[in-house]
């Protein structure tokens, strides 16, 4: 296909991430098609699977599946920020019911505000939210266990913004199940116009060679971008987890991690759909 007069294909020389092996790549926008193309030096690696979401807090156990599942889960914060969602709140089981457990955010007269720009509003929050964790989970065979290295995020650090602290929690959450998936920003990559596009563009320039998504991306997702770019798109279905010995009444999956760390300790990578990383 003829380039129209003033464009060109330009060639960026980019490093593999760390964990991706020492291959370089050649980055190339094409004018054409308005897409990120990739050449290898070297061999590529066999598979590479990605996963892109938003951060929420504290999340249910599906979440860290996915994350267990694939090599680098891109924290997708560069994404607007909604409200009533699972960016800022979760659930934990009590003996009255599901409690919500809600960090106040900064939105108003904000409305398209990204995550990662989404300010805490206060830090009153952090002690009414242990206090209800405890009260509703000391009974739990591994309490002390979890609240060793839990009950310090909530008393003993500040947080400014929504973004840093779910990614904290995150972080710690996966290291105490030994999840050693790469976690990374959307901010740390170039970001493109459109979702499927910019979503491609993300894979691309981590070298994936599969991108691993939650089955609500079925209604918009445009594979096409993804196979321009030689990446196949896995869907991860959240299939029945195995039930575990749950305080308070009827079981509940749809709730926080915590409930499972609380209640299996170590185990709880037992409960989950894939073998850990």
């Amino acid at each position: 296909m003829m380039l129209k007069e003033g464009e060109r294909n330009e060639k960026v020389s980019i490093q593999r991430q760390p964990d991706s092996g020492n291959i370089e790549a050649s980055r190339v926008w094409c004018a054409c098609c308005r897409s990120v193309s990739r050449t290898w030096h070297e061999q590529r690696p066999a598979v590479k699977r990605i996963a892109v979401s938003q951060s929420n807090y504290i999340p249910w156990k599906g979440y860290f599946d996915m994350i267990a599942d694939v090599d680098e889960f891109v924290l997708y914060d560069d994404a607007q920020f909604t409200r009533r969602d699972w960016r800022n709140r979760n659930k934990i089981k009590t003996p009255q019911g599901l409690q919500w457990l809600s960090v106040p955010v900064k939105v108003k007269g904000k409305y398209r505000q990204a995550i990662k720009d989404t300010a805490l509003d206060g830090n009153q929050w952090s002690a009414s939210h242990w206090t209800a964790i405890t009260l509703n989970y000391r009974k739990a065979p591994f309490f002390d266990e979890i609240a060793a290295w839990l009950e310090p995020l909530y008393l003993e650090e500040v947080y400014t913004d929504i973004s840093t602290l779910n990614r904290r929690f995150i972080e710690s959450i996966c290291n105490y199940m030994g999840i050693s998936t790469r976690l990374t920003s959307s901010s740390d990559y170039k970001l493109l116009d459109g979702k499927s596009e910019r979503l491609a563009g993300i894979c691309a320039q981590t070298g994936a060679s599969v991108y691993v998504s939650g089955p609500a991306a079925k209604d918009y997702l445009d594979e096409a971008h993804f196979e321009r770019e030689g990446i196949s798109v896995r869907w991860h279905e959240y299939n029945e987890y195995p039930e575990y010995a749950q305080l308070w009444g009827d079981f509940e999956h749809h709730v926080s991690i915590i409930d499972a760390l609380f209640n299996c300790g170590s185990d709880v990578s037992k409960f989950l759909g894939v073998k850990r990383r």
